[in-house]
């Protein structure tokens, strides 16, 4: 049972904060997208810092950070996008973990490099889980609503002590330039041989349209080999679906489970924690292994 001390409240929600744990895996059958945090490992560094395992529900914040107020005395760890962390407003170490006492304001400021920064606290968030996740799905809206201030979040009890965690944790920094090897298909022969050239050589940029849903992209279009459009058929996180315009885009955790423009090709979700920290304007290139310059459309 939650004790009405196992909680922190919302001081400063941000821009948009959510709860985000591993995801809601195996429910794309029932139209269910995956939600969970756009970077997995942020998620799981985080909690192993703390100590809780690691698909712990934690806070992702974008951009303008968050600012809470636990309850209890707890541990936090404040890792993903870099920013200034200060505790009733002395500043403290960003990255490693750091005791918050009982009623004082842990505040994790805007990021200074990337986008969304994760705040893991000893013992994890436990908002009630919706088909195994406790994770905030802007999609389809199942979840945890999006922090507004005043929210009271509830806090979970330790699962054993903090680890002994070093001076320096080499948590990944935003990527200057965003690769992404690519698996074709599977409509890649519904674009030109030149279109695809183009998707392996060109520079993209990230557009600043871009959230949760997917990664757009800004750079030269992809000229279609046939007309007309498919009916819905599945899609998987990491597709590159090409829109009208012809600009990909690239699914990521809240995409929708279904689509029907052409998906050219599949970004593996290994290769997508960079895509959660790529600011507006960072260089994209898409690698197609065989589709350089020169190269043809295989069969």
């Amino acid at each position: 049972m939650i004790e009405a001390t196992d909680a922190l409240d919302v001081v400063r929600a941000g821009a948009l904060t959510t709860v985000q744990d591993a995801g809601r895996v195996g429910w794309a059958h029932l139209g269910v997208p995956r939600a969970g945090a756009l970077d997995a490992p942020a998620l799981r560094l985080a909690n192993r810092l703390v100590g809780n395992t690691a698909d712990a529900a934690v806070l992702e914040t974008t951009v303008t950070g968050c600012a809470v107020r636990p309850r209890r005395s707890t541990v936090v760890v404040v890792g993903g996008a870099a920013c200034r962390v200060t505790v009733d407003g002395r500043p403290v170490a960003w990255g490693v973990p750091v005791p918050v006492p009982a009623g004082a304001v842990l505040d994790a400021g805007p990021a200074e490099g990337g986008l969304r920064s994760y705040l893991a606290f000893r013992g994890g968030l436990v908002p009630e889980p919706v088909l195994g996740s406790r994770s905030a799905d802007l999609l389809s809206g199942l979840g945890p609503a999006p922090l507004r201030d005043g929210d009271v979040e509830p806090l979970g009890m330790p699962a054993g002590p903090v680890p002994l965690a070093p001076d320096v944790v080499p948590w990944p920094g935003a990527p200057t330039e965003l690769v992404l090897p690519v698996q074709l298909g599977p409509r890649h022969t519904w674009f030109t041989d030149a279109a695809l050239r183009t998707l392996a050589t060109a520079a993209y940029r990230v557009s600043p349209h871009s959230n949760r849903i997917g990664l757009r992209t800004e750079g030269p279009a992809l000229e279609r080999a046939r007309e007309g459009e498919l009916p819905s058929e599945g899609m998987v996180l990491g597709a590159i679906q090409i829109p009208p315009d012809g600009r990909p885009v690239v699914f990521l955790n809240d995409h929708p489970t279904t689509g029907g423009y052409p998906v050219v090709g599949v970004v593996h979700e290994t290769a997508l924690a960079g895509a959660a920290q790529a600011v507006p304007g960072t260089r994209v290139r898409f690698r197609a292994d065989g589709l350089r310059a020169g190269a043809t459309k295989p069969p």
